[in-house]
Formats: C-alpha cells, sequence, structure tokens
C-alpha cells in the first residue's frame, strides 16, 4: 500500500512514520482482494481553543473502488489518534465490502 504523509505543525519522525506505516498496513487483512488507489494520511498538532493540553489530529482519506472513506479522530496523544482512526476505518471497511456483497446478491 501506498501510503502519503501529511504533516502540519508537527515534524514527522522516522519513528512516527513507521506507525504510521504499521497501522495503515495491518488493514490490509480486512480489505482483501479490494485494491486501494490511495491512502493520504494527514497528522496536526491541533490549536482549538482550549487553555491547556495539546490534541493532534489524525485524519485518513482511503480510496477504494466507487467510494472514498474519510476517517479523522483528535485526541491527546498522536500515537492515540492514529490507532482510532485505524479502529474506526476498519468498521468503515467493513461496511463497505458488507454493501458490496449486497449489491451483488440483488442482481
Amino acid at each position: 500500500m501506498d501510503i502519503r504523509i501529511k504533516t502540519t505543525k508537527l515534524e514527522l519522525t522516522d519513528d512516527l512514520k513507521k506507525y504510521v506505516g504499521e497501522k495503515m498496513n495491518m488493514l490490509e487483512k480486512y480489505l482483501g482482494g479490494v485494491s486501494i488507489s490511495n491512502c493520504d494520511v494527514e497528522l496536526e498538532h491541533a490549536l482549538n481553543k482550549q487553555t491547556s493540553g495539546k490534541i493532534y489530529r489524525a485524519e485518513v482519506n482511503l480510496s477504494l473502488p466507487g467510494t472514498v472513506l474519510r476517517v479523522e479522530k483528535m485526541e491527546p496523544t498522536i500515537n492515540k489518534a492514529i490507532d482510532k482512526v485505524k479502529d474506526h476505518l476498519i468498521l468503515s471497511i467493513k461496511k463497505y465490502k458488507e454493501k458490496k456483497l449486497d449489491k451483488k446478491r440483488d442482481k
């Protein structure tokens, strides 16, 4: 899977790049034979109107045949945000595959 990573107000370290790669590659077992045309990951240190603490945002756009799955999560740590995005993407992929199977059954 080709993964493009974009960061905003955050340094892209080798460890972070490796972590994102590991988590996104875990999605392949849920995709099965579905081909991915594009996987864009955006990581950001978000500055909200808050008084203290850091908030990180992770967003993934996964281009699949006929649709784009987009998931965005905000968490206090970047790793937690990446994990939440991965977990939600797994649910979205399962729902996508179910819809595809339902369309095939109706024919």
